[in-house]
């Protein structure tokens, strides 16, 4: 299969106008993630619709597409960079743009997933650390939680805590059940995203704010992958911070 690899990426911010271009030790935070995942697609590009980004992204040898500014989510914008890219594509990865910590390892995750022909969805999933702090991280709305059936295949996500573990006391949770937290790097079959883009928003989607709850509301199955890597996602100044520790510390 050939992989095209798209890294959305706007400059209009609420949070953290501009984080693309933010530095991180001399490099802009595009280009951290692009030269993290090159490597590991048959095309990669930046798929943006701000001329600061694309000039950026030119200046560094990266590759960028120019994108409506009315697209309302990343896979949207996917889908028009991916008909605007020359060549012909079996699936496109959508590589969050302010992941800068992602690993090539997990795009491979993504990519096996489509050793079996029925998969024309597929993200990752990490289990919560047994021995983490329970209110700052399971009980976070900006952490999306996913529960799996036998196959592997996403049941549900959702901001609040899945599944409900009746008789514990909410501090044992993590010790007692796997719990999964959504990581947000996204892969579909080409003729899929151009599906799937097309749909209208559901009531669950509405409700949760989480795009995926779309896909499976209308009856697509979203295939996960387990990684054991944690990333760092970037929407806050402070955000920034912690990660530029990071950053700091693997040098």
């Amino acid at each position: 299969m050939k992989f095209l690899g798209i890294i959305p990426a706007r400059y209009a911010s609420t949070r953290f106008p501009g984080k693309p271009l933010a530095d991180m030790r001399g490099k802009p935070m595009i280009q951290r993630v692009y030269e993290q995942v090159h490597s590991s697609v048959d095309r990669l590009v930046v798929a943006t619709d701000d001329i600061r980004i694309e000039a950026a992204v030119r200046a560094f040898g990266g590759h960028a597409v120019m994108t409506s500014d009315r697209h309302r989510s990343g896979t949207e914008r996917c889908c028009e960079a991916c008909g605007k890219t020359d060549g012909r594509f079996d699936a496109v990865i959508n590589i969050q743009g302010d992941e800068p910590f992602v690993r090539p390892r997990q795009i491979e995750l993504l990519k096996n997933c489509f050793d079996q022909p029925d998969v024309h969805i597929a993200t990752l999933v990490k289990p919560f650390d047994a021995d983490g702090d329970f209110e700052t991280t399971l009980f976070n709305p900006n952490s999306p939680k996913v529960v799996l059936n036998k196959r592997g295949e996403a049941l549900f996500f959702s901001r609040s805590v899945i599944p409900y573990v009746r008789g514990e006391k909410f501090t044992s949770w993590l010790s007692t059940h796997t719990f999964y937290k959504h990581i947000g790097l996204y892969a579909y079959r080409t003729a899929t995203l151009e599906e799937i883009v097309r749909l209208p928003p559901s009531p669950l989607e509405l409700a949760e704010n989480l795009e995926q709850l779309r896909w499976i509301e209308h009856g697509y199955r979203i295939k996960t992958a387990v990684t054991r890597d944690e990333t760092i996602g970037i929407d806050t100044p402070e955000d920034m911070a912690r990660a530029m520790a990071f950053l700091d510390a693997a040098l």
